[in-house]
């Protein structure tokens, strides 16, 4: 067959008329035109369509949840258990196409756990089912395990012991409004701790500024006053190099003269400034008709600027000092020129040991005037010498300049001055507060040692051996005075929470011991509870051994702690079995009472967890006898400041009455300790040489209890004392 036919399927096209071909060809042209037709039809709509449709980006960008980094590993530290939680949360909630069913959650937790946290989910994970199963569950496993071990403090405890110390107040504010955010607290009680966790400094500045309306505009009113202040101690002696280079040929405006030593002045605001010279009015106060140099309400005294050192002539005759006659007459004038006094300063004292404060000392001569609203001048070259940092809004010197720490501040007085310009060493014994440590008054504040404690760690704790029956002890007659002395007692601590009314099953008698002052002590019957109390077996310091390491030292200062005891909480739930009766009614102790068998243990513990790294280095604590000791004097103080810092951070309280600070002997603990060791109290070596004779053993047993204390004094004391008769009522049976 012919190609042509067999291609066609139909007749040879020779067999074709031309007509007919003619059609065929015109026929399939059409539909060629047709198919491009439909074929632009169709591409339009498609361009169409692409046109109208909205551009898809890829599926992150679509409406879903954005890429979040996973979460870091967590090994289980108490610090980063909540941040670790927040952020699988987040995970979870905003990608949960990922994590859709729980146990993919589970898995996912145990995934990122290491160290410690992993040892813990693995040891669990088989045997509790809702760990692979709940991830809340999971979560809050980890929560209660990790975020809150053993030992550590909660956060309301946290934000009362938060302290700025050397951190910037900005790194501080942090601190707190972390802890601030749980806590739960309203703003005045946010406010009262962020305001006393500051340096005592930065307090003083603030009172200066105006009070805050909302405690987030008083932190960074703190915030910026820090900086200032840091800004201000970074560039207050900027390198020669920096400062800008004037020539002498220029000329330079005439600034006015600062008053260095004039207390109660503030600058004029700028915009007062500019009136003030604009309407030609004086500048000191005010008024029109004078300039500032002729001011009559302008004190024209030598103190505004004195360039000497003056003392009052009425001073210098009431406590002797002895003068001499200057050797150049010196003319003394106000700013004005007005003359001051007699015109004239014409007398000097001798050479005088001046002291300021506590230690500041050095040789110092002054020039006799008439002064006396003010009757000792320092002028500005002391200021200049010794560059004092002077707290301006409370009167109150802050801090020496190193100079003067190595010069002025090693020693103190090595003789009596005969002057009393100089603070009355001997006078640290009399129990008021040295100013040196005027920055720890709160430390010695009787109300705030009234307050109720919180919860600590150091809770006393009152566990009673198995069986036991809660004690109760007999109601005690009172007489009428000391039922007045119980009501009195009562009221008082119930008013600062110490006691509550109680309905326990136990009660303790109450009743009064005779105090050396005459007056009356109260005590608890806790006989029969002790016996029933299974002893905390902490053991108490041994004096004697103690005081052996102070032989040499030179200076010593002693403080009592203020209501010990109350100052340690009753452990939550064993308050009842503190409870006591009187004739007024029946009542329990919220903090731990005198008389509780480990009272004493408790308090030991606490006071050693407070002092452990530097007792026997220079500190010895009894209970609530605390000795600081050691060579020199500078460091003594250093360690005094540390010891007085650690009491106020764990609210401990001290009595100013019974301190002794900075002496080179004192009574304690019933030893006189001096420079040379330790030596025995005279009053008690009297009361033994006085002993009546012992006629029975009993007399002759409590004899030799006695003298026990002092054996360490007596040479071949156990060789000396002599057999006690095993038996017997007479000294001869």
């Amino acid at each position: 067959m012919d190609p042509a036919t067999a291609a066609s399927g139909g007749p040879p096209l020779q067999d074709t008329a031309p007509a007919e071909l003619h059609e065929i060809i015109v026929r399939q042209g059409a539909l060629i035109y047709s198919f491009q037709d439909q074929v632009e039809a169709l591409q339009s709509q498609l361009r169409s369509a692409s046109a109208a449709a909205p551009s898809c980006d890829p599926p992150a960008a679509c409406g879903e949840s954005p890429r979040l980094a996973l979460p870091d590993k967590y090994d289980g530290a108490a610090d980063h258990c909540r941040g670790f939680l927040r952020q699988c949360e987040v995970l979870f909630s905003h990608q949960p196409e990922m994590y859709r069913e729980d146990g993919n959650r589970c898995a996912f937790l145990l995934s990122l756990l290491t160290g410690k946290a992993l040892e813990w989910a693995s040891a669990v994970w088989d045997a509790d089912p809702l760990i692979r199963s709940s991830s809340s569950y999971f979560a809050g496993m980890i929560r209660e395990v990790f975020q809150y071990p053993a030992g550590r403090k909660d956060i309301s405890l946290q934000l009362m012991e938060l302290r700025q110390g050397s951190d910037s107040v900005a790194d501080y504010a942090i601190k707190f409004r972390t802890l601030a955010a749980q806590s739960g607290w309203n703003e005045a009680a946010l406010w009262a701790v962020f305001h006393g966790g500051l340096n005592p400094a930065l307090q003083t500045e603030l009172a200066c500024h105006e009070e805050a309306t909302s405690l987030m505009q008083f932190v960074a009113t703190a915030i910026r006053l820090d900086n200032l202040l840091c800004q201000h101690q970074a560039g207050a002696h900027p390198p020669v190099s920096a400062r800008p280079r004037v020539h002498a040929d220029i000329p330079r405006p005439r600034e006015e003269v600062p008053e260095p030593m004039q207390l109660g002045r503030s600058r004029l605001a700028e915009q007062e400034h500019r009136r003030r010279g604009h309407m030609r009015l004086c500048y000191y106060c005010g008024a029109s008709g004078h300039m500032i140099h002729l001011c009559p309400e302008r004190p024209s005294s030598a103190q505004t600027g004195a360039a000497v050192n003056l003392i009052d002539g009425a001073l210098v005759e009431e406590l002797g000092i002895p003068t001499i006659p200057c050797v150049t007459s010196l003319r003394i004038t106000a700013i004005d020129s007005q003359p001051i006094g007699g015109g004239a300063l014409t007398r000097q004292t001798e050479l005088l040991q001046f002291q300021v404060g506590l230690f500041h000392r050095e040789r110092l001569a002054f020039y006799v005037t008439s002064s006396p609203a003010n009757p000792v001048i320092l002028g500005f070259p002391w200021l200049r010498r010794h560059d004092p940092q002077i707290s301006w809004c409370t009167g109150e010197l802050v801090r020496w300049s190193d100079a003067c720490l190595k010069e002025c501040l090693l020693e103190p007085v090595s003789r009596p001055c005969r002057t009393s310009l100089v603070e009355d060493l001997a006078s640290l014994g009399s129990g008021r507060i040295p100013r040196v440590y005027e920055d720890f008054r709160e430390v010695f504040s009787e109300e705030r040692a009234a307050r109720l404690p919180l919860h600590q760690a150091w809770d006393c704790a009152i566990d009673l051996l198995p069986n036991a029956s809660p004690p109760r002890g007999r109601v005690y007659p009172l007489s009428l005075p000391e039922t007045k002395a119980m009501e009195e007692y009562i009221k008082e601590a119930l008013a600062v929470g110490h006691i509550r009314p109680s309905m326990s099953p136990a009660a303790a008698g109450f009743f009064f011991v005779g105090k050396k002052d005459g007056g009356l002590r109260p005590c608890i019957d806790y006989r029969g509870l002790n016996a029933i109390t299974v002893r905390y077996p902490y053991p108490l310091p041994l004096v004697p051994v103690a005081l052996e390491q102070l032989r040499g030292v030179k200076f010593f200062t002693k403080l009592d702690l203020r209501s010990a005891y109350n100052l340690v909480r009753i452990c939550k739930g064993d308050e009842w079995k503190t409870a006591f009766h009187t004739t007024h009614g029946h009542y329990e102790y919220l903090v731990m009472p005198f008389g509780l068998t480990n009272a004493p243990a408790v308090f030991q513990s606490l006071i050693n967890g407070v002092f452990q790294d530097i007792l026997g280095k220079w500190v010895i604590a009894y209970i609530d006898d605390i000795l600081v000791y050691f060579t020199s004097l500078e460091e003594h103080m250093r360690h005094v400041r540390e010891v007085l810092s650690r009491l106020q951070w764990h609210r401990l309280f001290i009595k100013p009455e019974k301190c002794e600070f900075h002496q080179s002997t004192m009574l304690f603990l019933g030893y006189v300790i001096t420079r040379q060791g330790v030596e025995m109290d005279v009053t008690k070596v009297q009361v033994v040489t006085e002993w009546p004779s012992p006629s029975m053993v009993k007399e002759l047993q409590r004899f030799l209890e006695f003298a026990n204390f002092y054996r360490r004094f007596i040479c071949n004391y156990s060789s000396l004392r002599a057999s006690v008769p095993p038996s017997g009522d007479a000294m001869g049976a």
